[in-house]
C-alpha cells in the first residue's frame, strides 16, 4: 500500500514540477524519503504498542525508545526485555533491516523513474 502512495505521490509531484526538472527531481526524492520515514516510524509505533500490549519491559520503560532501538538495530542494551520475550527484539532488527533494504528499492526505483521522465522530457538527452 505504500509504494502505491509513493507512486502517486511522484505522478502527481512530477505533473506539478515538469518546467523545471531540477526542482521536479528534488521534490519527487524529497517527498519520497519523507513518506518512507513516516511509514518507518508507523512501523516502529506498531512494534512499541506490540510491546505494550505484551508487557515485553520493565514497567516504565520507554516502549517507543525500546522499539526505536530495536528497529534500528543499535542495540543499546539500557533497556533489557523480559527473559519470556527476549527473542522480540531481534525479530523487530529483522524486520528493521528487511525494511530499510525495501525502502532503498523504492527510493532507487523512484530516482529511475523520474530520471526516465526527465529524460524523456529532454529529448532523450540528460544534462
Amino acid at each position: 500500500m505504500m509504494m502505491l502512495v509513493v507512486i502517486g505521490v511522484t505522478r502527481r509531484v512530477s505533473d506539478l514540477t515538469s518546467s523545471r526538472q531540477a526542482l521536479r527531481l528534488t521534490t519527487v526524492m524529497v517527498t519520497t524519503v519523507s513518506l518512507l520515514m513516516v511509514a518507518h516510524f508507523a512501523e516502529i509505533l506498531v512494534w512499541s504498542l506490540g510491546y505494550a500490549f505484551v508487557r515485553v519491559a520493565p514497567e516504565g520503560a520507554d516502549l517507543v525508545y525500546f522499539a526505536f532501538v530495536n528497529y534500528t538495530t543499535l542495540g543499546y542494551g539500557d533497556i533489557i526485555p523480559l527473559e519470556r520475550w527476549r527473542l522480540l527484539g531481534p525479530m523487530t532488527a529483522m524486520t528493521g533491516v528487511l525494511l530499510f533494504g525495501w525502502s532503498t528499492a523504492v527510493i532507487f526505483e523512484v530516482l529511475q523513474k523520474v530520471l526516465s521522465l526527465i529524460e524523456s522530457d529532454r529529448g532523450g538527452r540528460i544534462s
